[in-house]
């Protein structure tokens, strides 16, 4: 079976569930919503009037709704009477207005006490913010009393005059509280949720540009916030235009809410996706060019539509990401817009008046319900993302400390293998070195021996084997890189060779410091270095007939402006001419194997030899390199 197949029962299980769920919060929903908000005591309660509009009179009962959208110029006059005992000296009484729609004045025996168009916050038709005033006991007389309301309306929806009530300070406030924190405080700290949940929106796709969706939603936090502050423009004005399109951009929010979920789900962007702007351009448009009362039939019969139709196409977006992701996101996303997908259908029941007795819109409040899924929603992801940073952390840690380990075990060996072949190279080094040296002269001594000649022969043989054995165990000191220690050492040895033979050697350092110190020089640079050096004082004192042999230590600059040691050993013999290997005699020959001798040991080192010889002397110039080479590799 495929695991297509086998994820389909987990899949229909999970939105079965979403889609029973669904009705239970519209039931719930319905259920709370027809609790009445809070109400002063019915003794209170003032509902019989006499209604002027339109030039008639005639009986009505509050609540009710008035049969225009627009009359600021002869608006509807609402005539009753209340009871006041009189008597006693009475507390404070007070008018009560829990909902009105759009604007009114109130008046007690022919004096206003009430004018909400005074505060516009209070005259925005989507809002159920209520009215008190305090009627002054100069204006009261016992028995009867007038009322007088006028009913301001300038849509986009016809005007609505809630119960109200008359009576006592102490017993109106109460509800009058209860309904301010509800319909007014409320909605303010939502929309303040709403500013603070834009901007950190907007930081978020500052950060993360390859993720518009960010952007978009914080562009629709932004008009809902916009729509919340501004207030309701009354009369044409140099501002009016702007805040007309600012409160009617619910179309504009909601598209931008339905591009964000769109987005946030993977949904591709669709070839003509810039419709869904259009009803909300169109609205914008009609509060730019035309006048108030256009742009609000715009918003009424063109904005309000469209943002059910969004509110749906949203609900179907995330009912498909249940469907696909199964995450707590789209679940929560969803049963919140079912809140406000309810809230709108009652709203829009309530404006059509097929509810006449209610007169209450929550959608902009069920708003906040949705607000707070996508604050839940981003913290769960949040949260999310930090455990998988946290887990991915912890398993490269253990990954981490697993190569560390391995790279140990690794350096180990490498140690223990260079170390060996360290070993097996010293180890070589000191048999060819012996070999070279020590093994040659004790070839010579057996064979003079076994000729019976123990003469000179045999001792000079025994001293050259000493000195080469003295060479190879000097050579293992541990000189720092310090060339200057070696040769003070040669020198001593040197000055041994020459005296027998009444040869005097001349010291000169032409540099204070000698020699530059050279980290990388290991042992056999050593010996190579020497045994050149000795065969240069040999040739001089076997074949020049010199009397004097002049040792030069002094660091030069090169080219490039580098140090670079030098040695010179110069004799005051005869010199010599160079011959062809075939043309000499047996002298010349070990003369030119000498030689080719110290050159080969001079290119093991990377160094310079400089040999010149005339009938004043001969001279051997030996230029070390800025660099000892690592390995013996041109041994050969």
């Amino acid at each position: 079976m495929s695991s297509g197949r086998r994820r389909w029962p987990k899949h229909a299980t999970l939105l079965a569930q979403y889609l029973l769920l669904q009705p239970i919060i519209v039931v719930l929903c319905v259920i709370v919503l027809r609790v009445p908000p809070p109400e002063p005591s019915s003794r209170y309660l003032v509902a019989d009037f006499s209604l002027r509009e339109n030039g008639a009179d005639h009986s009505v009962t509050l609540p009710h709704f008035t049969a225009s959208r627009f009359s600021l110029n002869d608006p509807p006059l609402y005539s009753g009477r209340f009871t006041w005992p009189g008597g006693e000296p009475q507390d404070a009484w007070s008018v009560m207005l829990p909902r009105f729609t759009n604007g009114v004045e109130v008046a007690v025996n022919g004096v206003v006490i009430l004018d909400s168009r005074r505060t516009p916050a209070a005259n925005r038709p989507d809002r159920n913010t209520p009215e008190i005033a305090v009627i002054p006991s100069t204006l009261l007389r016992a028995g009867p009393n007038d009322l007088a309301i006028r009913l301001f309306v300038w849509g986009p929806i016809t005007g609505f005059l809630d119960r109200l009530y008359v009576g006592p300070d102490a017993e109106l406030r109460p509800s009058y509280n209860a309904r301010t924190l509800l319909f007014v405080t409320l909605p303010v700290v939502f929309s303040a949720w709403q500013a603070i949940l834009a901007v950190i929106l907007g930081i978020m796709w500052m950060m993360r540009r390859h993720e518009p969706a960010y952007g978009v939603l914080a562009a629709a936090m932004a008009i809902g916030v916009g729509q919340a502050f501004f207030q309701t423009p009354l009369v044409d004005s140099p501002y009016s235009r702007l805040n007309t399109v600012l409160i009617s951009a619910a179309p504009l929010e909601s598209a931008f809410v339905l591009t964000f979920a769109l987005l946030f789900f993977g949904w591709r962007w669709p070839r003509y996706g810039w419709l869904i702007f259009a009803p909300g351009l169109v609205v914008a448009a009609a509060g730019l060019v035309g006048d108030v009362k256009l742009s609000r039939d715009a918003f009424l019969f063109v904005g309000a539509p469209t943002v059910g139709l969004y509110v749906v196409a949203l609900a179907l977006v995330v009912g498909h990401a249940v469907w696909r992701r199964q995450d707590a996101v789209s679940f929560m996303l969803g049963c919140a817009l079912t809140i406000v997908l309810t809230c709108w259908a009652l709203d829009l029941l309530s404006v059509l008046q097929l509810m006449p007795n209610r007169r209450i819109l929550l959608a902009r409040l069920s708003y906040s319900a949705m607000l707070v899924a996508i604050g839940a929603g981003l913290t769960w992801r949040f949260a999310r993302a930090l455990n998988q940073v946290d887990g991915f952390a912890a398993s490269m840690v253990t990954l981490v400390r697993e190569a560390e380990d391995k790279l140990k075990a690794s350096f180990a060996r490498e140690q223990e293998r260079a170390r060996a072949a360290a070993l097996a190279r010293e180890r070589t080094r000191l048999m060819r070195d012996l070999h070279d040296g020590l093994g040659g002269q004790l070839v010579s001594i057996v064979a003079l021996s076994e000729r019976g000649d123990a003469g000179a022969g045999i001792g000079e043989a025994a001293r050259a084997a000493l000195k080469d054995l003295r060479l190879v165990i000097d050579s293992m000191d541990d000189i720092g890189g310090d060339l200057m220690l070696a040769l003070g050492s040669w020198r001593e040895r040197a000055m041994a060779q020459l005296r027998p033979h009444d040869i005097a050697l001349v010291w000169r350092a032409v540099s204070p410091q000698g020699l530059p110190v050279h980290p990388e020089l290991r042992p056999w640079h050593v010996i190579q270095i020497v045994r050149l050096l000795d065969e240069a004082v040999t040739n001089a004192v076997k074949h020049a007939e010199a009397r004097r042999i002049t040792v030069s230590i002094e660091t030069t600059n090169d080219a490039s402006g580098l140090a670079r040691g030098r040695i010179t050993i110069e004799d005051d013999g005869k010199g010599f001419v160079p011959v062809p290997d075939g043309d000499a005699d047996d002298a010349g020959q070990n003369a030119a194997r000498g030689l080719r001798n110290m050159r080969n040991r001079a290119a093991r080192c990377d160094a310079e030899l400089e040999l010149t010889s005339d009938a004043g002397g001969t001279r051997v110039r030996l230029t070390l390199p800025r660099r000892f080479p690592d390995s013996d590799a041109a041994a050969g």
